[in-house]
């Protein structure tokens, strides 16, 4: 008998146009063989289940079932597709943790935590991992660009500090350019991270537990176009990807090692992706931030990945569905 797999799509956020690309993405390789699979999309109107694309019913968030033409639909597992809030920062799961659901991504505290960038940055550090330099602002707190400047060495990355597609990022060159990047990382967040900038190769890699064994996908380094990896390049194309990426065997070494060492220091479960900056004069990776919920769209990295290593995007969401369902 197949079982019953919610695919959780939308959002309260921005970032809820990024979550329906990569549900697509995930619907149309998910095991149809082995799955019976339902959209559910969670936006600010209700949480409702998607049948090509129209509302076809209404889940009851009493213990997340849908009624569906006279039957009661209970699911075995959740796919999580869904970016920012609620699906990405720890809401959703702590709601299936305590209706004992499974689910593919992060647990809630995980969640919680790496959806907050300046948090994530700390712990890591704390775990002996190398991290930019940072200062945490938040919007009911003054702060003083001059302080700022003192802190840190330009140039510097203004980020809104919860969230993962770069919506409300820049980069800063100038001191009087800073308090115009703040106010617009806090059009997007009330907290925002100033962070700077490391010198070096930018890398990303896709990290994931199958059988209770953390992997590494193929590396990609990541150049581009626009002067960082903003939301324009991550999404509309303006970057050169290159997966694997060309690098030697201490470098890929060292950015494997890393990467596994924070998965396993967060206490990451399915897939993440973890971006670093190579710092060849240091000669270590460090890391920029951890992306719990990574995009899955046609233009996203870890479809990239799972491809280079030779995987079907099919075997790879039936490994990930299967690491979920292992934990009920």
């Amino acid at each position: 008998m197949k079982q019953k797999i919610a695919l959780v799509t939308g959002g309260y956020s921005g970032e809820s146009v990024i979550s329906y690309k990569s549900a697509k993405t995930i619907y149309t390789h998910l095991d149809k063989n082995l799955y019976d699979v339902y959209v559910i999309d969670i936006n600010p109107e209700g949480w409702f289940y998607l049948e090509d694309d129209h509302r076809a019913g209404t889940i009851d968030k009493n213990d997340f079932s849908l009624r569906l033409h006279g039957e009661t639909i209970r699911f075995d597992g959740v796919f999580i597709g869904m970016h920012g809030t609620p699906g990405e920062d720890g809401r959703l799961q702590g709601y299936f943790d305590m209706l004992g659901l499974p689910y593919t991504s992060c647990n809630a505290a995980t969640s919680a935590l790496t959806f907050n960038k300046r948090y994530t940055v700390a712990v890591a550090a704390m775990a002996g991992i190398a991290v930019a330099p940072s200062v945490h602002l938040f919007a009911h707190t003054a702060y003083d660009v001059a302080t700022i400047l003192q802190q840190l060495q330009l140039p510097v990355f203004v980020k809104p500090n919860n969230g993962g597609s770069s919506i409300g990022m820049s980069k800063v060159s100038k001191g009087e350019e800073l308090a115009a990047a703040i106010e617009k990382a806090f059009a997007e967040d009330n907290q925002v991270l100033v962070e700077q900038m490391i010198q070096g190769r930018e890398f990303t890699v896709g990290v994931f537990k199958t059988e209770g064994q953390i992997q590494v996908l193929p590396i990609t380094e990541v150049i581009a176009q626009n002067e960082f990896f903003d939301y324009e390049a991550k999404y509309h194309g303006a970057s050169t990807e290159i997966t694997p990426a060309l690098i030697g065997e201490e470098w890929k070494a060292n950015i494997e090692a890393a990467a596994k060492n924070i998965y396993a220091v967060c206490n990451c479960s399915g897939v993440v992706r973890i971006d670093f900056i190579y710092d060849e004069v240091a000669a270590k990776p460090y890391m920029l931030e951890i992306n719990t919920v990574p995009g899955q769209s046609e233009a996203s990295i870890i479809p990239q990945q799972v491809r280079a290593k030779g995987w079907t995007l099919q075997d790879f969401y039936s490994r990930l569905v299967a690491e979920a369902l292992a934990k009920r």
